[in-house]
């Protein structure tokens, strides 16, 4: 069920008319297919007069929180080597259905033994990718795979950038995965015990995908850099156009994706982009605003003005 605030005019959009509409119906398109038939397919339409004639702006949270995420590309080796000694896993091919080990039960007993897909140099990068969901290794000799989402062991988010700014080692305003990474670099001795503050521990699978697209989002399909974003479906469902207002941002991005840290009507999470300066894009982007979702008449139809 959507869980709305009240319809909006397009009028009321900041930015609105200097968007770039074609763009957004582009990534609208990419993935109309897998919604149900009330959900309004390009026609031929102009961009702006297709969204603005066939969908209703609908608030859903305000104050919104924005930020962004991206798919880190990392140095790797296909076995065990040197200094990759740290490794991805595939999912376990049964799993109960309630939560299983958790993160500091799986590498204190090395319960992944024989599921690694790829090792990393650190144990701080496979956190993040991780995280982040997806991530491009590059062998040494220049091949690149890719990993996917593949599932989790049943345990809930926690953020360990929240742990270092509870602890005051980073200040709330300069987290970013940066900051991360430099605390860890500073204080190895407490790496594991930091990264096991988080007992999700998420499983990846092979992507068979194009050096120049996007990883696959839970809809199944290439993310588009600033287009594609996370939501809770819960209050948005995935497929919609979202309007985003948040700091100097006005974007018609589409609710490709979803995460686990991701909850709430005004949560949003923009996709960013692929390598390090997605990833710096990304880690700076923390902005209060408002998200709009634009729901075709029959869904908003029910909804206060």
């Amino acid at each position: 069920m959507i869980v709305a605030e009240r319809r909006l005019a397009f009028r009321a959009l900041s930015g609105w008319a200097a968007e770039d509409h074609a763009a957004a119906l582009a990534a609208y398109g990419r993935s109309v297919h897998a919604l149900p038939p009330e959900w309004p397919r390009p026609d031929g339409s102009a961009p702006r007069a297709f969204f603005e004639s066939r969908f209703t702006p609908v608030l859903v949270g305000a104050p919104a929180f924005v930020t962004g995420y991206y798919e880190p590309e990392v140095e790797g080796a296909a076995a065990r080597e040197g200094r990759f000694r740290h490794p991805l896993h595939a999912r376990p091919a049964t799993l109960p259905e309630g939560p299983w080990h958790s993160r500091a039960e799986i590498v204190a007993g090395d319960l992944l033994a024989g599921h690694e897909l790829v090792w990393l140099d650190s144990a701080v990068e496979v956190f993040l990718a991780q995280v982040q969901g997806s991530v491009r290794v590059r062998l040494p000799d220049g091949t690149l795979r890719r990993y996917g989402f593949a599932g989790r062991n049943g345990h809930p988010y926690r953020s360990i950038g929240a742990e270092l700014i509870r602890r005051g080692a980073v200040p709330a305003d300069a987290m970013s995965a940066a900051a991360i990474r430099d605390w860890c670099a500073r204080h190895p001795e407490g790496v594991a015990g930091l990264l096991d503050h988080n007992p999700s521990y998420v499983f990846f699978r092979p992507l068979d995908l194009p050096e120049d697209e996007g990883p696959l989002g839970s809809m199944g399909l290439p993310l588009s850099p600033g287009r594609s974003v996370a939501v809770d479906t819960d209050h948005v469902p995935l497929g919609a156009p979202v309007w985003l207002e948040a700091g100097a941002m006005r974007v018609l991005a589409v609710a490709q994706d979803t995460g686990s840290a991701i909850r709430g009507a005004g949560r949003a999470d923009l996709f960013c982009g692929s390598g390090r300066e997605a990833g710096e894009r990304a880690g700076a982007m923390r902005l209060a605003g408002r998200c709009v979702v634009l729901l075709p008449e029959a869904l908003a139809s029910g909804i206060a003005p």
